[in-house]
């Protein structure tokens, strides 16, 4: 038997290791930024993101019962320098609020005042682990062939709860939702592109 054919079962068993540990990564910090992508368009610099949530029946519970919820996403772009601290060239955030109508028994969920009604929390796990077009940095803030660092996180905005949450927030593990920074490297296009 050749080796290279004798060595795929093993590729095998590896990638599904690395998934496993990322599922396992996802549920322990109830978020895992699985890509993201900086690109230039017309309107500027937007990123576009998947993340693998895995929302607890804690926080279910809460918003049927009134409790809003706020989940933010950020975002950070930083030119690297030799001679002293990197330098921040743009940084946004975005937030994103989920509550409960009892009357229509429905979801709602705001961002960028924009509001979208679900009807499950399946939904609105869905709408929060995506992220579309959204502009970070103007058209001409970028210079042309440099190399800069993305980052990308989102979280639970636990100093938004109402203050009894906050202090279960901070004694419970159904509570805490982020994820690490997602990081990647982005050079920007030449002239002439978009």
């Amino acid at each position: 038997m050749p080796r290279a054919s004798r060595a795929w079962p093993l590729i095998v068993c590896i990638c599904i290791i690395s998934l496993a540990s990322a599922e396992a990564r996802a549920e322990e910090r109830g978020a895992l930024i699985t890509t993201a992508k900086l690109e230039a368009t017309e309107d500027g610099y937007q990123v576009d993101a998947d993340i693998q949530l895995a929302l607890t029946a804690t926080l279910q519970e809460a918003v049927r019962k009134g409790v809003p919820l706020y989940f933010v996403v950020e975002f950070e772009l930083q030119r690297g320098r030799w001679y002293w601290l990197d330098q921040t060239v743009t940084s946004a955030s975005r937030e994103r609020r989920i509550s409960y109508a009892p009357l229509t028994d429905q979801y709602r969920i705001s961002f960028s005042g924009i509001s979208q009604n679900v009807t499950s929390f399946e939904d609105v796990r869905r709408a929060l682990s995506r992220v579309r077009s959204w502009t970070v940095a103007d058209k001409g803030k970028l210079k042309a062939g440099e190399k800069y660092d993305a980052a990308l996180r989102f979280r639970l905005d636990t100093s938004q709860l109402p203050k009894p949450f906050q202090l279960s927030a901070l004694a419970s593990s159904e509570w805490s939702l982020s994820s690490d920074w997602y990081r990647w490297t982005f050079t920007a296009p030449g002239e002439g592109k978009p």
